[in-house]
């Protein structure tokens, strides 16, 4: 059953996305919910490849959908410039990135309405970007609880629950008036800070298992690495701006990679520290190897490799993301606009 609103509003934030764009508009444009009833903006941030050209072609045949600049280039201020031109009741934002299936719009107004949410989403089911073994090695270290803990729409959940935070998310419009828009310092974590700062004021979250996000993971552990420093360097900038803490998921990369450089500075002045630190590491790489083989009997030997980079590359991009992060935004207090747009985008 569809719910009906007068208007819904899909955004769709891109940058330099010629690979994708195409997929995530013929999934919009295949959706089963009513087109006059949809309006969608892709905000392009200023792209130098073909997804301008690529989007224009199907707005000449798709009237619902319109193109927004973005010259800030970042994903908040794409956000906040497609719901400040928003009609719809609801805001969905849909990731580049990722395939949905055609009841998707339909199924996430359902259970908005149906939970009296004040945001759903679904779950992603992680796939490698291409064939190679280290893109396949990638997308199962994501959607494994030893790489992202228990981030339920990472790893699957088995009935709907009320969490934290959700993949892109799907809002009623009226909660942006009530709580403001998304924080424009944020390159990352922005939904993040904006879903916390939503539970503080009252509002609840739902994940919907049934809903199914295809989401293409990074393909190298480069875009890997630089992808989860700036998910670390910016979590503590959001633990300030709401004023709590991360969930103890967030802290375990942080906590490890600082217990390493602690005690390994500690055994230069003491040295039976230099033992905490080989325990420290001996039981992290131990774990990884048991892990890593679960995993690659169960899909491919060949990646028992490869995993174990991959994990180490997420974590300790993350937790050395983490401690930048508490460097210069709790203790130097760099919080100004000119040191966050030095960081390279990914978008």
């Amino acid at each position: 059953m569809i719910i009906m609103y007068d208007k819904i509003t899909i955004l769709i934030p891109c940058r330099n996305e010629e690979k994708f764009i195409s997929a995530i508009i013929e999934d919009v444009i295949n959706q089963d919910y009513p087109k006059d009833k949809t309006e969608v903006f892709i905000i392009d941030g200023m792209s130098d490849d073909k997804t301008r050209e690529i989007i224009n072609q199907y707005s000449t045949k798709y009237s619902g959908l319109k193109v927004l600049d973005n010259p800030q280039k970042t994903v908040p201020y794409a956000m906040n410039i497609g719901i400040k031109a928003s009609s719809g009741d609801i805001i969905i934002r849909m990731d580049v990135h990722s395939l949905y299936p055609k009841d998707y719009i339909s199924k996430l107004v359902y259970f908005l309405e149906k939970l009296n949410a004040d945001n759903v989403g679904g779950v992603c089911i992680t796939k490698p970007f291409s064939d190679t073994l280290m893109a396949k090695a990638i997308s199962l270290v994501l959607a494994h609880p030893f790489g992202v803990g228990n981030s339920y729409f990472r790893i699957g959940a088995k009935e709907i629950k009320e969490v934290d935070t959700v993949p892109f998310g799907c809002y009623k419009r009226k909660i942006f008036d009530k709580i403001g828009l998304f924080d424009e310092s944020l390159i990352r974590n922005q939904d993040d800070e904006f879903n916390a700062r939503l539970k503080k004021n009252g509002g609840k979250i739902f994940l919907i298992p049934d809903i199914k996000i295809i989401y293409c993971a990074r393909n190298s552990l480069k875009t890997l690495a630089k992808m989860y420093y700036q998910y670390g360097y910016f979590k503590p900038l959001v633990n300030l701006k709401i004023g709590s803490p991360a969930t103890l998921r967030q802290l375990v990369p942080f906590g490890f990679i600082l217990s390493l450089i602690f005690f390994l500075i500690l055994s230069l002045f003491f040295r039976p520290a230099i033992w905490a630190f080989i325990f420290i590491l001996f039981s992290y790489l131990l774990a990884q190897i048991i892990v890593s083989l679960k995993i690659a009997i169960k899909n491919d030997i060949k990646l028992f490799f490869i995993l174990p980079v991959a994990f180490a590359t997420l974590h300790f991009s993350y937790g050395i993301g983490y401690i930048n992060g508490i460097k210069n935004f709790v203790f130097l207090k760099k919080h100004k606009k000119k040191q966050i747009e030095d960081m390279s985008l990914t978008r």
